[in-house]
């Protein structure tokens, strides 16, 4: 009976690098994707003005976008619960509430939001701004 050659056993003598290009480019895609996704927060462009105030402790702040929602901290929130809400959180009357509202919402919806604070018994909203550069004059 003939038989038959055994196979000769040759080393790698290169590694293959297009799997790994191809996952490498995979995972820069999805890094690209979601990297705008994970931005928390509102988006909201607040007035300019020239006196501005900065934040530096953490505080209760109701936002209102340019779509008219409104939102405590970072969910939303119906405008006849906010009061509720605003009560269980903050700690005493004398708290202070931070509004950020966007530019383009009319005063009408901005008053409405100041009315149901006040109601809720919180008389200290200060208002949020942005300062005007003196540059882009």
């Amino acid at each position: 009976m003939p038989t038959l050659p055994k196979s000769t056993q040759s080393s790698l003598s290169e590694i293959n690098m297009v799997p790994f290009i191809d996952v490498v480019l995979v995972l820069l895609i999805i890094f690209m994707i979601t990297a705008p996704i994970l931005q928390s927060g509102i988006e909201v462009d607040v007035p300019k003005t020239h006196t501005v105030k900065e934040i530096t402790q953490q505080r209760l702040v109701v936002t209102m976008d340019k779509n008219q929602l409104i939102y405590f901290g970072n969910d939303p929130i119906n405008i006849h619960q906010l009061a509720d809400k605003i009560k269980k959180q903050s700690k005493s009357q004398k708290d202070v509430i931070y509004l950020r509202a966007d530019e383009t919402v009319p005063f009408g919806a901005f008053c409405t939001v100041i009315d149901t604070l006040r109601q809720s018994g919180i008389s200290n909203i200060s208002i949020v701004t942005q300062p005007i550069n003196d540059r882009n004059r």
